[in-house]
């Protein structure tokens, strides 16, 4: 399934993540790709609080992952900027995160690009606060 949506402001951006965020049942390992200042933790606020996580969601730039719990599922948010090797994807701990209670958001999933097994791809581009955001995923998503 792919659905395409354009956003034009953070607060739309956010209220898309939610829409997903709902959707989500656990396992979930979700690819962003897009590049830098396209919104993509500005979308993962939306997708915490659509998964009714109460969470101050931040760019996990520095620590490489966030962890966002207090809910049926806990949503870990990966930065893999730096990462550009299975050995390095290893060194992160990536694979002890996954499991049937949690959700992965990987961005810069194009630096681990065929050492994740995602089953949900989320393109962004655009300028300014207007963005186009594509969702491929393996399952369908309610969220129209």
């Amino acid at each position: 399934m792919k659905l395409e949506f354009e956003t034009f402001s953070p607060e739309e951006t956010i209220a898309l993540g939610e829409r997903i965020g709902a959707c989500l049942k656990g396992g979930e390992i979700i690819a962003y790709k897009g590049g830098l200042g396209m919104g993509k933790t500005t979308f993962t606020r939306g997708l915490a609080a659509g998964m009714g996580l109460d969470a101050h969601v931040s760019s996990p730039t520095f620590a490489i992952v966030n962890e966002y719990s207090g809910g049926d599922l806990t949503l870990y948010h990966f930065d893999m900027y730096r990462i550009s090797s299975y050995e390095a994807l290893e060194s992160t701990g990536f694979y002890d995160y996954i499991s049937k209670r949690s959700v992965i958001c990987v961005e810069w999933s194009e630096n681990t690009e065929g050492m994740l097994d995602e089953n949900m791809i989320i393109g962004f581009s655009g300028d300014g606060d207007h963005r186009k955001i594509t969702v491929e995923s393996a399952a369908d998503l309610d969220i129209m």
